[in-house]
């Protein structure tokens, strides 16, 4: 009788594995097929592009759809302004918000509640309300259409300064006591005790900034508009035509696009890996 149980239980987890292994593969596919569908359109020829129903396999490996994204975008400026942006924004939200982070989390200052109160506000609030103060500061400052006009959003980092100040709140405030009594100050106790135990927490933001500065199209269309000071987005975005869009040419650009941050990913896989999962974890 125990053998007979045992062999039941041995096939009902075989079979839940295979189902969740069957659902996994579906989720797999649908996420993936996306990128697929990109690279093949990339080498049809408009017409294929546009056919119905749709063909999935172009006629002929055709490649100049990525000629003319080429000759018409200047990939190269493009490339290294979206470069340049996550560098920047990568290091100022890492440093200016690990600060604050610790600030908030180990110090006691004055209006410390009702400040970090308005960082909560921040969070709280789309995006789109700080567009124009944005625009205006840096048309003060004779900013736009400027490289820094792309960095300027990313200086300091509400979500950051949040996600950091929950990771220094879980330390314990006997290492900072410690670092006290061995006669270091609130800047030693920071750089030299603190801060390298959050390299995790720190990796996984550098992640979520590079992903969200990647992807930022609306900023850089807003403050820049000369196609060489744009990014990525910004610049693929302008392929398409307020009447007609000639898909190849989209897609070959998308193609081209995706070239910075697969080689990021490959570079840091790890660091990508390890940032992702600490977010779902309890700090």
């Amino acid at each position: 009788m125990t053998a007979v149980a045992a062999k039941h239980k041995y096939t009902y987890r075989s079979r839940a594995k295979f189902w969740v292994h069957l659902v996994l593969m579906i989720g797999s596919i649908l996420m993936i097929f996306p990128f697929i569908w990109t690279i093949l359109t990339s080498f049809k020829t408009q017409g294929e592009a546009i056919m119905i129903p749709p063909i999935f396999f172009p006629s002929h490996w055709n490649f100049d759809s990525y000629k003319e994204v080429l000759r018409t975008l200047p990939f190269d400026a493009l490339y290294l302004n979206t470069l340049v942006l996550i560098f920047w924004r990568v290091i100022c939200a890492s440093v200016f918000s690990s600060m604050a982070g610790y600030a908030f989390a180990k110090l006691d200052f004055p209006l410390k509640k009702p400040l970090f109160f308005i960082i909560l506000t921040q969070l709280m609030l789309p995006g789109q309300v700080f567009i124009i103060p944005q625009y205006l500061m840096l048309s003060s400052l004779n900013q736009l259409n400027t490289i820094f006009a792309l960095v300027f959003p990313g200086l300091v980092s509400a979500f950051g300064t949040f996600f950091l100040r929950q990771f220094y709140m879980s330390l314990p405030n006997d290492l900072a006591e410690a670092a006290k009594l061995d006669g270091c100050n609130v800047m030693q106790t920071f750089v030299w005790v603190m801060a390298p135990l959050t390299k995790t927490a720190v990796m996984a933001l550098a992640v979520f900034t590079a992903l969200f500065a990647y992807s930022d199209m609306m900023w850089p269309l807003i403050v820049n508009m000369n196609i060489d000071k744009m990014t990525l987005a910004a610049g693929i975005s302008s392929l398409q035509g307020q009447h007609s869009t000639n898909y190849p040419v989209m897609m070959a650009g998308s193609a081209l696009a995706m070239i910075p941050m697969l080689a990021i990913y490959l570079i840091f896989q790890k660091q990508f890996i390890e940032g992702i999962a600490l977010t779902g974890t309890k700090a």
